[in-house]
């Protein structure tokens, strides 16, 4: 039984010690050098007695970032990653909730980070694999529990690494699995993103799951889309790490150049994709098949995050037909996914994609207004339950105990749920279709965000009385009505430093007057008519 998903680098290091485990645009790292670089890092962060604390990862993204994410696994902390292209207001307030005792960054980026109300330790990364293999002057060789350097620092580097291996051991003799391994934040609707908290038990159960139901080997590579900081990121990250799989972080520069894009696939060699529908509608859109054959490269596409439209799914599925097609579906509060599809028939452009069934080890309950369980095809609010929830919302114990609640159809024992606010009925197949939000939350671009957070963004420009956020679902667009006479790039230049990019309004309508219900509240079935 494993503990903690360290295991498995130990497992795949041995097995294939020169294999690339991760690369990027400027570097590779071999499995043997990922496991020397994040013990090293583990040993550093356990010699300082942390244990069980939050760690942020203030670097941009690329194969370090999965090193220190390994290291600070190692040593039995848990990771957190911050995106150095975050707005100033939203990393402040992520800090705020997650208080990290140590943030791991370089030094060109502790000058960046000094603008941010943070008071607590720096762990620059350079600094603590100086001495680490990078083909330089030191060696390894393989311990009985770990790599222990030999260089030409003398006894003082040994004795050194011999207490960051005495330590870092002695952390994670009491590692179990139920330790949390990440925090990912979320839209909050006050404003205040939300840590989603995963444990060890929760990913291994997972990547389990893919790797055995795809058939994953070290024969594989993935072409990594999501940001590090989005969920969806844990099943390359992750599969690669169990497996010997590679992963090649590809350019975020290039899902705005299709055809680039597919060379970038073939060139690398490339056979499996887990994107988000938004990145693979843009290849469909904009031809890229004709200009690029991957019949020869690509073996399976999956995708999760938002809903996948048949009418771009069918144009992969017309130019690479023999590729194995999945839709996945879960918020960040349940590992990722849930529930899955395997594209196993044909589709019209207007019919909807099933997110399928539950996957093994995970209950599905879709229950209606009375929390009773739906019948036929009654539509009512999915709700899992199994190891793949989340333990709650970090330092937010109220919305954790919205989220997570008693399951309604078990009186006997303590046993938690979790609402997702996703309307869901049971086709004829006996499969899931997702059919909308039941509040506010929404599913955009790969992200779930609040669109309460937008509108507190708005509400603080002075120029605005009154606003409202509603979501296109149809266009997938993010619509804003405000009462004054304010252009979106204007609106959107205001708040750019308050939300992500992927928060800004696609959308901006103004309305002579917000239309209000009979309960005092901004009528939003009433506004939904202006969305054309």
């Amino acid at each position: 039984m494993k503990a903690n998903v360290t295991y498995w680098l130990d497992e795949t290091a041995a097995r294939f010690p020169d294999k690339t485990a991760y690369a990027d645009e400027k570097k590779e790292i071999t499995f043997k050098e990922l496991r020397a670089q994040a013990r090293r890092i583990g040993g550093e962060l356990a010699l300082r007695g942390l244990f069980k604390k939050p760690v942020a990862i203030f670097l941009e993204k690329g194969v370090d970032v999965l090193v220190s994410f390994m290291g600070t696994a190692y040593s039995g902390n848990f990771y957190s990653p911050i995106d150095v292209d975050m707005p100033g207001s939203r990393v402040d307030k992520i800090l705020e909730v997650l208080q990290p005792v140590v943030v791991i960054t370089t030094a060109p980026l502790k000058e960046v980070f000094s603008q941010y109300a943070y008071e607590g330790e720096i762990l620059l990364l350079e600094d603590v694999l100086a001495e680490v293999d990078r083909g330089g002057n030191a060696s390894f060789t393989e311990g009985k529990d770990a790599l222990v350097e030999k260089g030409s620092s003398g006894s003082e580097v040994g004795e050194s690494e011999t207490a960051r291996e005495a330590a870092l051991e002695a952390a994670r003799r009491k590692c179990i699995d139920t330790d949390f391994l990440y925090v990912l934040f979320t839209s909050g609707s006050t404003g205040v993103p939300k840590g989603v908290t995963i444990n060890h038990r929760a990913v291994i159960d997972y990547i389990d799951w893919v790797t055995e139901t795809f058939e994953i080997t070290e024969k594989d590579s993935f072409g990594n889309q999501a940001p590090f900081y989005f969920d969806n990121s844990i099943l390359d990250i992750y599969s690669a790490l169990k497996t010997g799989a590679t992963v090649y972080i590809v350019p975020k520069n290039l899902f705005a150049q299709p055809v680039l894009l597919l060379e970038y696939l073939q060139e690398k060699k490339i056979n499996t994709i887990f994107w988000v529908p938004s990145a693979l509608i843009v290849v469909a859109k904009l031809k890229a098949f004709r200009n690029v054959d991957l019949s020869d490269t690509l073996k399976r596409v999956l995708f999760c995050g938002e809903v996948m439209p048949n009418k771009q799914l069918n144009v992969w599925r017309k130019f690479l037909p023999n590729v194995q097609y999945a839709n996945l579906y879960g918020p960040t509060e349940i590992t990722d996914a849930c529930t899955y599809y395997m594209v196993n028939r044909e589709f019209t452009d207007e019919e909807p994609l099933p997110i399928g069934i539950p996957m093994p080890n995970t209950d599905i309950l879709v229950l209606n207004e009375k929390d009773e369980p739906v019948q036929g095809d009654e539509a009512g609010e999915l709700c899992v339950r199994g190891t793949s929830l989340s333990m709650g919302y970090y330092n937010n114990p109220e919305k954790t105990r919205e989220a997570f609640v008693q399951n309604p159809l078990n009186q006997a024992v303590p046993e938690l749920i979790y609402r997702t606010g996703d309307i869901v009925k049971y086709n004829e197949h006996g499969e899931l279709l997702y059919l909308s939000r039941k509040d506010f939350q929404i599913k955009h671009m790969g992200h779930r965000i609040e669109l309460g957070e937008i509108e507190t963004a708005v509400s603080s420009l002075e120029e605005i009385s009154q606003n409202c956020c509603l979501y296109d679902e149809k266009h997938q667009k993010i619509v804003l009505f405000i009462e004054e006479n304010l252009e979106k790039a204007y609106i959107n230049e205001k708040i750019s430093h308050l939300v992500p990019e992927y928060m800004l309004p696609n959308k901006v309508i103004m309305v002579e007057k917000m239309p209000i219900n009979a309960n005092g509240k901004i009528d939003r079935v009433k506004l939904k008519e202006y969305i054309g």
